[in-house]
């Protein structure tokens, strides 16, 4: 799997790309700018360098270039989450669940969301 690091603010463009394709650099500017304050430069700017990456890709439209991600969410969530775990906790996602626990930082719906992530895993696994 090819790893693409994304900066917080291609984060942004790719979520809105991935809630719905295409979207235009001025769609992108004006779903972005009361949040981030960003122009159209900086956008164009920000696709460019995601293109490069590979994260996105456009087709010509009739009157504007038309962007699409070009990675899904669950391939760069994974990724940056491997990556994350090996330069925080050294790969051990059980450093990282036992750290959240004890800064009594998971609610007790998000414990029951691992429980059952991890039935569902160890069901997969080994029925």
């Amino acid at each position: 799997m090819k790893y693409i690091d994304l900066s917080n603010g291609e984060w942004k463009i790719m979520n809105l790309l991935w809630e719905s394709s295409p979207r235009t650099i001025t769609m992108l500017t004006a779903d972005l700018k009361e949040k981030t304050g960003w122009t159209k430069h900086t956008v164009i700017t920000m696709l460019s360098r995601m293109e490069k990456k590979g994260a996105v890709r456009f087709e010509e439209g009739s009157r504007a270039k038309q962007y699409y991600p070009n990675i899904s969410k669950e391939q760069v969530s994974y990724t940056e989450t491997k990556g994350f775990l090996d330069k925080v906790y050294n790969g051990s996602l059980s450093m990282m669940v036992n750290a959240m626990v004890k800064q009594d930082s998971l609610t007790k719906d998000e414990i029951d969301e691992l429980y059952g992530i991890l039935k569902k895993a160890e069901e997969e696994k080994y029925d």
